[in-house]
């Protein structure tokens, strides 16, 4: 879908899909699952795969959002007395600030 407005349309896509859904799975998980994912979608755009894969790094590695998407998210809920909406309130703001924040970066620094 993504793939007509260019890489880092594509790149930006593919971070965000990645953020959303390693908050729900495991980190490791979820780059396993996407990264043939970016790895192909590179080579169909005729782009350099380990972008795409760095992509999938970066994004999995960013499961702020929810208790579950990482062990010691949910290792601390109980002593520090944190909701599930502690949780959403303070890491989804900081989902959105590295999707945005890698996506300038990759435009800029990988001549896009």
């Amino acid at each position: 879908i993504f793939a007509p407005y260019g890489p880092v349309a594509l790149l930006s896509a593919l971070f965000i899909l990645v953020a959303l859904l390693t908050n729900v799975l495991s980190n490791n998980a979820t780059a396993i699952l996407f990264t043939p994912i970016a790895v192909g979608a590179a080579n169909q755009m005729g782009a350099d795969p380990i972008l795409f894969a760095l992509t999938v790094l970066f994004a999995a590695n960013t499961s702020f959002a929810t208790p579950i998407g990482y062990q010691t998210n949910l290792l601390v809920m109980g002593p520090g007395h944190y909701k599930f909406a502690d949780y959403i309130k303070a890491g989804a703001p900081l989902v959105i600030i590295m999707w945005i924040v890698f996506t300038i970066y990759a435009a800029f620094h990988f001549g896009f």
